[in-house]
């Protein structure tokens, strides 16, 4: 069964000095300060829409990377995983670093890398953003 989950903007004013929020309104979870600056400068307590990128990145690849190894047997006792997302005014998003560090018992180094490879790409975020060609991945087992 499909699913679709909705984030609304609201902005007002011009790109450099207008000013917007980000509600996540299906699931009510919050909603955030915008702007041009917190992309391009300094969050000061502001998101931007790369962060939100990097969040649903990370969450995305942590569930596949589970559900993958889940698949062959393994229980993952933990998974730790970090987005960056670099952004590159007048580029667009020019990389994506996933940094990841899991504690898999039983799973070899060579199954765990093979593993951290195909959660990177197969994860729907992943082929979602599959324009981006420079996403890295730094994946440790622990």
């Amino acid at each position: 069964m499909a699913t679709v989950r909705t984030a609304k903007t609201h902005w007002e004013g011009n790109l450099l000095k207008g000013q917007g929020t980000v509600a996540l309104d299906s699931s009510k979870t919050g909603t955030y300060d915008v702007t041009w600056a917190s992309r391009a400068e300094q969050p000061d307590g502001r998101t931007s829409p790369e962060e939100l990128i990097a969040a649903a990145h990370s969450a995305c690849y942590s569930m596949a990377f589970s559900h993958g190894l889940a698949g062959k047997g393994y229980t993952v006792e933990k998974v730790d995983t970090q987005a960056d997302v670099t952004f590159q005014p007048g580029e667009g998003i020019t990389a994506i670093k996933l940094t990841v560090r899991a504690t898999v018992p039983g799973l070899s180094e060579e199954d765990f890398q093979a593993a951290a490879e195909d959660a990177k790409a197969n994860c729907p975020v992943s082929q979602a953003l599959a324009a981006v060609k420079n996403i890295t991945l730094d994946a440790q087992l622990v």
